[in-house]
């Protein structure tokens, strides 16, 4: 599971402020002060604060940029994140960018892979650009 270093609270037990679920369909980017759980399909790029879970049937395709990032689902988009987990059924196509990756047996990455203690990303809103891909 992911941690977070100051909470050391897993990310799939916070509280979630943003939702989006099974059957929606968002065309168009999305920003979320906290934390965000996406079950539906959103084409876009996603900037969230502090954390997202991205479940079985979500689907991604764009760029995400957040802290702590899990995926049960499928992205197809560059990733700029502290801490990445891929779970067994998740499904990433791009480019990664993190400080620590977990990957389940059975997930599937295809793509590049950046990893350094010292990529720090901007998650603030207000001041955040979006990765091109």
């Amino acid at each position: 599971m992911a941690f977070f270093s100051k909470k050391n609270v897993a990310i799939d037990l916070q509280t979630i402020s943003t939702l989006i679920s099974e059957g929606c369909v968002i065309d168009g980017n999305l920003k979320a002060p906290a934390f965000a759980r996406i079950d539906g399909i959103l084409k876009g790029d996603v900037v969230v604060e502090e954390g997202l879970i991205l479940g079985e049937k979500g689907s991604i395709l764009g760029n995400i940029i957040t802290k702590e990032l899990v995926v049960y689902g499928t992205v197809n988009g560059n990733l700029q994140v502290i801490s990445l987990e891929i779970k067994k059924t998740g499904k990433v196509n791009g480019e990664i960018k993190t400080q620590t990756l977990t990957v389940e047996n059975g997930a599937i990455y295809n793509g590049s892979l950046t990893m350094s203690q010292n990529n720090k990303i901007d998650t603030k809103i207000s001041h955040q650009k979006v990765i091109e891909g």
